[in-house]
């Protein structure tokens, strides 16, 4: 199975200059533990839950935090055609848990964990939840 068969292709991306709150209301409102932050300075990067949650343990405020000082540009990027085992490989490998998918035009999805696990387990497993 492929990325292309796992991903989520409604990605939620937002702004280096969108506060934390407003970026972790995006994510609860869409029910994901991720956002891709279009930067046209340092490009793609990514921020996850852990990232806001992390500037939260500090004591930072999350109205005047920006996405773009938590956002980590050191991304690891999949490809649609990559194997499920190649993008759980470099999720062990990075130690995260997200993926943005590219393809020539740019992001095009985001593979998880959680992604990964519903196309590995069996469909009456799923079922049974």
């Amino acid at each position: 199975m492929l990325v292309r068969d796992a991903m989520s292709t409604v990605i939620l991306t937002v702004g280096p200059a969108h506060t934390l709150r407003q970026a972790a209301r995006l994510m609860s409102a869409r029910r994901v533990g991720a956002a891709v932050v279009l930067d046209g300075d340092s490009g793609i990067g990514i921020l996850t839950e852990r990232d806001i949650l992390n500037s939260l343990g500090r004591g930072e405020d999350p109205d005047r935090e920006t996405a773009g000082s938590h956002t980590t540009h050191e991304v690891v990027f999949a490809a649609p055609g990559w194997t499920l085992e190649e993008a759980a490989e470099a999720m062990t490998r990075g130690g995260f848990r997200h993926l943005v998918v590219l393809d020539h035009l740019g992001p095009v999805g985001m593979v998880s964990v959680r992604d990964i696990i519903r196309c590995w387990l069996p469909a009456h497993s799923v079922a049974a939840d």
